[in-house]
């Protein structure tokens, strides 16, 4: 069996939801006729406390769909300095909205919303207009927002009259952080991404939640952007299964990270970042002089461990549904084994 630390998107479907897949009422979502598809949104929509959803693709899809929506063609849109959206979607603002991406410093305490504040764009015939706001919560860096921080970053906004989007990716993994309900994250924002596909063990497809009149234009857009689905019920009965059943058990993923990161700290010269262990992510380091990334890479391969190689010099292992500490036991003392015989 293989032990896959490298997302939580590498989750498998669970048998219930292979069941709810094979027995889903379809339609044509294109036409609003896929029960379970409105299914999905209806319970999505209540849960985070937004008026309408729409069921999309992917992730990145989501946030791309809210820039393409809350956005003219020029404006600036502003984002966290190391999120999802800058660094990892391939440049699409650009490409698919024509929007400039400008960032803001996201600290280990959140937000520095006076220093956002100041980068709003004024009355001048050379600057573009500022058209969206994005914050993530939980952010790609395994940290977590502070509600509060949330909630000044949205109120500067609002004085403003400029959109706010929020990158929930992994929400129920923030809200179990911050010990608040998701729906008070999803709150400090006028639309809100949402993925299934992750610790949510769903195969495919995110959410992407907001006012009424916002998703129907979303909706227009998302067909514009290639996304118009079918009998996507299929997919959408395992996202309610998601939804439904597997939101309770991230907190296995949460101890399960932190009992790694305390026994990752067992390895001479690795050292866990544990000022970014607030979910299910586990980023370290450890010198190419006790082992290469190749090295660790191929070596834990034929252990049956797949792991993904550095990135800006950090390690990032993900727990996740079909990770156990047992699972975790093994890969320490492989990477023991492995560290030892390259030394």
């Amino acid at each position: 069996m293989i032990i896959d630390l490298r997302s939580d998107t590498v989750t498998q479907p669970t048998p219930s939801m292979r069941v709810a897949m094979a027995n889903a009422p379809v339609g044509d979502d294109v036409y609003g006729d896929d029960p379970t598809v409105n299914q999905l949104e209806k319970l999505a929509a209540e849960l985070l406390g937004k008026e309408a959803a729409l069921f999309v693709p992917s992730g990145t899809f989501g946030n791309q769909l809210a820039i393409m929506t809350h956005t003219q063609r020029g404006n600036e849109v502003l984002v966290g300095d190391a999120c999802h959206i800058l660094m990892h979607e391939v440049g699409a603002a650009a490409v698919l909205s024509g929007v400039q991406i400008r960032t803001f410093p996201v600290l280990d305490d959140g937000i520095d919303v006076e220093k956002l504040g100041l980068m709003l764009r004024g009355d001048d015939i050379h600057f573009p207009d500022t058209g969206l706001i994005c914050m993530e919560n939980a952010q790609s860096s395994g940290k977590t927002v502070p509600l509060a921080n949330m909630e000044a970053v949205y109120a500067l906004a609002q004085s403003q009259n400029i959109p706010v989007h929020i990158d929930g990716a992994r929400i129920f993994n923030a809200a179990l952080a911050l010990g608040v309900e998701a729906k008070e994250i999803a709150a400090q924002g006028d639309s809100v991404n949402v993925c299934l596909s992750k610790g949510l063990c769903a195969p495919v497809g995110s959410l992407l939640l907001g006012t009424k009149k916002f998703i129907k234009k979303a909706r227009k857009n998302r067909k514009l952007m290639g996304g118009g689905l079918r009998q996507a019920g299929i997919l959408a009965a395992a996202g309610i299964i998601g939804l439904t059943e597997m939101v309770s058990r991230l907190e296995e993923d949460h101890q399960n990270a932190r009992y790694l990161a305390n026994r990752l700290e067992e390895i001479d010269s690795c050292s866990v970042l544990r000022n970014r262990l607030d979910i299910n992510m586990v980023f370290f380091t450890l010198p190419e002089s006790v082992i290469t990334e190749s090295a660790l890479v191929a070596g834990l391969l034929e252990k049956n461990v797949k792991i993904s190689g550095q990135e800006d010099g950090e390690y990032r292992f993900v727990t996740n549904h079909g990770v156990s500490s047992d699972d975790i036991d093994w890969v320490i003392e492989s990477m023991k084994t492995l560290v030892s015989r390259y030394s």
